[in-house]
C-alpha cells in the first residue's frame, strides 16, 4: 500500500479535494488527475518556464512544486484564465501580435506575463524582459511576446 496525501485546494476557482503521492510534482496532479493539459512538461528542472501556472497568484514551475504544497492554496492554470468563454486580455495579446509559433512555451508565458501585469501594470520594457527570463522559447518569438505584454502595459 503506498502513501497518499489528503489535499484540498483552488484549481482554477474550483475547489477540489485529492489523495495524492508525497512525491507527485504540481504538474503531474494537473495533467495526470485533473487533465488539464496546457500545462506542460519542457525541462523537468525548473528552468524552461513551459510548467508555469499560478499559485496564490505567483508563477511557480509546477515541475518543481510538490502536489501536497497547493493544500489550501490556490492555483490558476491556462484553463483557468478569461471568463465567460471570452480569452483573457494577455490571451488576446497573445494571439493580436502573433506571440506564439509552435504554442509550446505559450501557457507558461501568457501565465507569466499575467502575474507580471497584475503586480506591475505599467512595465517598462525592461521590467518585461526581466520578469519573463524564466521562460524559454525553442521558436524565438520574443519580439512577438515583448509586443505583446507592452500593449497590456497602461
Amino acid at each position: 500500500m503506498s502513501v497518499r496525501i489528503n489535499i484540498t485546494a483552488t484549481i482554477n476557482q474550483r475547489e477540489r479535494e485529492a489523495s495524492v503521492k508525497p512525491n507527485q510534482t504540481l504538474l503531474e496532479y494537473l495533467r495526470d488527475d485533473l487533465h488539464l493539459k496546457g500545462t506542460v512538461e519542457g525541462c523537468g528542472v525548473g528552468v524552461c518556464g513551459s510548467c508555469t501556472v499560478l499559485l496564490d497568484g505567483r508563477p511557480v514551475s509546477s515541475c518543481l512544486t510538490l502536489a501536497t504544497n497547493v493544500d489550501g492554496r490556490q492555483v490558476v492554470t491556462i484553463e483557468g484564465l478569461g471568463e465567460d468563454g471570452k480569452l483573457d486580455p494577455v490571451q488576446q495579446a497573445f494571439l493580436d501580435y502573433q506571440a506564439f509559433q509552435c504554442g509550446f512555451c505559450t501557457p507558461g508565458m501568457i501565465l507569466a506575463a499575467k502575474s507580471l501585469l497584475t503586480e506591475n501594470p505599467a512595465p517598462t520594457e525592461a521590467e518585461i524582459r526581466d520578469y519573463l527570463s524564466g521562460n524559454i522559447c525553442r521558436c524565438g518569438t520574443y519580439v512577438e511576446v515583448l509586443a505583446a505584454v507592452k500593449s497590456l502595459a497602461k
